[in-house]
């Protein structure tokens, strides 16, 4: 076998390979012979077919399925000792004489696209944003509220007034709905319905139109537990609804009682520590989202200010053909220019890997999972024995699904550490409101 590369250019290259007879004619012999040794032909004993007939009906076959092995192996070998950095895979060029697999000698050529060379430098994600949310006092209240409610007492009423608890039996008939809700009366927007709900005791059943009722559609959908197509028929009709409980919610006392039911015991001794919590739970769950626009804002300048060409043409025709099914030219050119972007951040952030080892190894994605099913199971209270985490672990790992996705999620948050540390981003401290507004131009 020969095999040898021409370069057209700096992105393109043909790799030419000659494959002659003596490469295969073994691998060929030893399946045909296999092949009469189990062949069932009629009128010859299993194991006597003669040799001319099996060539006769499965030469051609064989040869080039022997050929094919042959040119797969071969070429991964050549582009692996060359150390060709490739982007898609080669691809059979395509040739107007027919070939003839009986010949002495059998010539092949494959079309490669390669990566283009570039630096990257992190300096022109100098304007980049790096917002820090910080939570606006509104919303350090509204948790304090809820925390106080949570840990509150439930004291039952006989009469609906606004801010009391109400758990109602909600039906109606015609659509067969029946369901327990609760509810406050701030819910309700038909005046009418809400005169009527204070005028009503624990026990009293009520009916009233649904159109109209509920303060929104949202609010409709969320009680009734329906859809847009079940909000849309039962607006037609009436429903009814039998008053279960009503409950006068007192807050719990903001003192030491309740700081140490929240957290461990004397680690928050007042108001203003309270507050300071709080605010650190808020920080961190706002923390995926600005970091999702990090990353984002990241990603588009680095493309748009990292300049390298690409081989335009031979992607387009990589991506024509290698799916499952074949794509028409005029489909493959408007794919290739959905994918483009991301075709260019992929090299950038391969480049990025390389140069600053950036790799997962195995003991590190190992320990990654195990701290992901750790907190997995500690949400629902679980504390695993080792033995049983090491176990998980090991299922995991060995499913090679599950193992890509953790792998592109720690690599994500290799990333994301990279740039943090090592770009030169615009911190920036903003609530929650001007987040939205800034980062996405809406409000909140």
């Amino acid at each position: 076998m020969n095999i040898n590369k021409t370069e057209i250019d700096s992105l393109n290259a043909v790799i030419n390979m000659t494959i002659v007879r003596k490469d295969y004619e073994d691998k060929v012999a030893t399946v045909l012979s296999d092949y009469r040794k189990k062949a069932n032909i009629p009128g010859f004993r299993k194991g006597h077919v003669p040799m001319g007939m099996i060539k006769k009906q499965y030469e051609k076959a064989v040869i080039v399925d022997e050929v094919n092995k042959l040119l797969r192996d071969q070429l991964d070998k050549y582009i692996k000792d060359e150390k060709l950095e490739l982007l898609g895979h080669p691809i059979p060029k395509a040739s107007e004489v027919t070939l003839d697999w009986k010949a002495s000698q059998l010539n092949f050529e494959f079309e490669l696209g390669l990566a283009p060379k570039f630096d990257v430098k992190l300096n022109v994600l100098n304007r980049v944003i790096k917002y820090e949310i910080e939570p606006e006092k509104k919303m350090i209240q509204e948790q304090l509220t809820h925390i106080q409610k949570q840990y509150g007492k439930l004291v039952p009423q006989n009469n609906v007034q606004k801010g009391y608890e109400i758990t109602a039996q909600f039906r109606n008939q015609e659509l067969d709905l029946e369901t327990m809700v609760d509810f406050v009366l701030e819910d309700i927007r038909a005046r009418k319905a809400v005169q009527d709900f204070t005028k009503s005791k624990k026990g009293g059943i009520l009916t009233f139109p649904v159109k109209g009722l509920f303060k929104d559609d949202n609010t409709a959908k969320r009680l009734l537990s329906i859809d847009d197509k079940k909000l849309k028929d039962i607006l037609k009709t009436e429903i009814t609804i039998e008053l279960k409980e009503i409950n006068e919610r007192i807050p719990a006392d903001l003192n030491q009682e309740l700081f140490d039911k929240l957290y461990e015991v004397g680690s928050v001794t007042s108001v203003k520590q309270l507050e300071e919590k709080i605010t650190l739970s808020l920080k961190s769950q706002f923390e995926p989202q600005s970091n999702q626009k990090l990353m984002n804002d990241i990603s588009e300048t680095i493309v748009e200010k990292t300049k390298f060409k690409l081989p335009t043409e031979f992607l387009k025709k990589w991506i024509q053909t290698s799916g499952n099914e074949p794509m028409t030219k005029e489909d493959a050119i408007e794919e290739f220019k959905k994918s483009e972007k991301g075709i260019r951040y992929q090299l950038i952030e391969g480049k990025i890997i390389a140069e600053n080892k950036l790799n997962i190894s195995f003991v590190e994605l190992k320990e990654y999972a195990g701290v992901m099913v750790q907190k997995q199971m500690m949400q629902y209270g679980q504390i695993p024995e080792k033995e049983k985490l090491d176990g998980i672990i090991s299922n995991i790992m060995s499913n090679q699904e599950e193992t890509r996705r953790i792998s592109e999620q720690l690599m994500a948050e290799k990333m994301l550490n990279f740039f943090k540390d090592k770009a030169p981003l615009k911190p920036k401290k903003v609530t929650f409101g001007a987040f939205i507004k800034q980062a996405y131009g809406k409000a909140q």
